[in-house]
């Protein structure tokens, strides 16, 4: 069946398997995280907090095999748009797809403020605190990375590797220099793994608050997946990548939490908030140490803005062409084969509530809550994409032990946690804060019945199903699904 826009597609075989992993390291903005929450994490767990983040990792890990193995059967730079909605509900798809879009848009602005002000601060903290310079160099380099997506898969991905790679250097070298000085006794705490088991959790509450906020350091790795039309074998590569990915930003996001419980106070990481990692950097190095950590979190910003600006405009890349938006976001450009519309309709929304939400006291107030409420649109699809793999997947798990713990028991055991992380976030948002999360959520809802009413074949799909799909040869071809989500491997439908 031909693409709904006129044929033309995003361009195949762009990325490799190296560059996907780079994404998804990217995705999850080591450096950025750990900036932004550890002092949250560790005022909330203490010295329970590498085990938080260890025992997050598991189930999040569920989602990611997850997102592999629906991957394997429908390559589509919907990702969860697209398996949700032909295994679950099409409503169901969509509102996955909207929740991404919402999330990442929202992100995108929270990230590009902080990105500007740390660079500044590099030169002289005191034009970190000028607001319109900040925001004006926090808006550069959104539009630089705006820019760069524009520019192609290719480009993205040369771009990210540089950026990424002297991130990971500064946060791997520190990491070893912290885990020398602890060897030697030069903590302030000295080391036990009992960090690492239930000890020091304070109860079950303890164990779920921790949790709770460990859930949010992960997010962003399944870029892999909105770019799987782009990459090479993409039916295997976006799954490898996600899982590759996750395991080396576990790494550092624990090696790193350890540092920073051993070698600052509770007192110092308290008063640290975001500049946490910048306190780590001048303990284990004085001097230019806290400079070269806070050089980490500016490039860990600018790179989890380029993975974020991917991941939503091929979402609306794949919504246009579903017709489930409007069709023009669909469109490719004829020379960097990017949905150059969908780029440019973000970036002129994200730069809109970004000038705004600092530039008006009461609309700041209301984008700070807007971004406390992300957590609940990533963990919702991270949830219906786990339950989705069960159900496409359901006719082949009794075939070995592996397909029913890798396919049935370890995505369910993720999807759950996600469910339970939503519901809880419900318990501890501010009132303002879920009402513009789930207020933003049901907005989609407009969109979704406006081109449902219109005949999208989205809403008519062809289900999908992992065995029929095997059955008819779909795992042989990168290329057999891509195109609207609509159409089955193997099994095109006629409408």
């Amino acid at each position: 069946m031909s693409n709904s826009t006129g044929g033309r597609g995003l361009q195949p075989n762009a990325l490799s398997t190296f560059d996907t992993v780079v994404m998804a390291v990217a995705g999850s903005a080591p450096a950025y995280s750990l900036a932004a929450t550890t002092s949250v994490l560790v005022g909330t767990v203490g010295l329970a907090s590498p085990a938080a983040l260890l025992y997050c990792a598991i189930p999040m890990l569920g989602i990611v095999l997850a997102f592999g193995r629906l991957g394997r059967i429908d390559v589509n730079a919907g990702a969860a748009y697209s398996w949700v909605g032909r295994t679950l509900h099409p409503f169901l798809g969509f509102i996955s797809g909207w929740a991404l879009v919402v999330a990442a848009t929202l992100f995108m602005v929270a990230g590009s403020l902080p990105a500007g002000q740390m660079t500044l601060g590099l030169f002289d903290p005191a034009l970190a605190r000028d607001t319109a310079l900040a925001t004006a160099t926090g808006a550069g380099w959104f539009l630089l990375m705006l820019g760069v997506v524009l520019g192609g898969a290719r480009l993205s991905a040369r771009a990210q590797l540089v950026v990424s790679s002297v991130e990971l250097a500064i946060l791997g070298g520190f990491c070893a220099g912290a885990l020398v000085r602890i060897g030697e006794g030069g903590g302030v705490v000295p080391f036990d793994w009992a960090w690492l088991g239930f000890g020091h959790f304070a109860g079950v509450s303890g164990f779920a608050a921790g949790t709770l906020i460990a859930a949010f350091y992960y997010w962003g790795w399944d870029v892999t997946s909105n770019l799987s039309e782009e990459t090479r074998d993409g039916r295997r590569t976006a799954g490898l990548s996600a899982l590759v990915g996750v395991g080396v930003v576990f790494a550092l996001f624990v090696a790193c939490t350890v540092a920073i419980d051993a070698l600052l106070t509770s007192g110092e990481i308290e008063a640290g908030q975001t500049n946490v990692l910048a306190l780590l950097g001048a303990r284990i190095w004085p001097g230019v140490g806290g400079k070269l950590m806070v050089l980490a979190v500016v490039l860990s910003t600018i790179a989890t803005l380029e993975t974020t600006l991917i991941q939503v405009t091929r979402s609306l890349f794949a919504m246009g062409r579903d017709r489930t938006m409007p069709g023009a976001l669909g469109s490719v450009h004829r020379r960097w084969n990017t949905p150059w519309v969908a780029v440019l309709v973000v970036g002129a929304v994200a730069l809109l509530l970004f000038v705004a939400s600092n530039a008006l006291g009461s609309v700041r107030d209301i984008m700070s809550d807007a971004l406390a409420a992300i957590g609940l649109q990533t963990t919702l699809y991270y949830g219906l994409a786990g339950l989705a793999a069960v159900v496409a997947y359901r006719r082949t798990l009794t075939e070995s032990l592996a397909s029913f713990l890798l396919g049935g028991v370890w995505p369910l055991l993720g999807s759950v946690f996600m469910f339970c992380v939503f519901g809880a976030s419900l318990t501890q948002l501010s009132a303002a804060a879920i009402a513009i999360g789930i207020g933003s959520l049901l907005a989609g809802v407009i969109p979704m019945l406006w081109y449902w009413r219109r005949g999208s074949a989205y809403y008519r799909p062809a289900p999908l199903d992992a065995a029929r799909s095997f059955a008819a040869g779909a795992g042989q071809s990168n290329s057999a699904t891509r195109g609207p989500s609509y159409v089955n491997a193997g099994h095109p439908t006629d409408f």
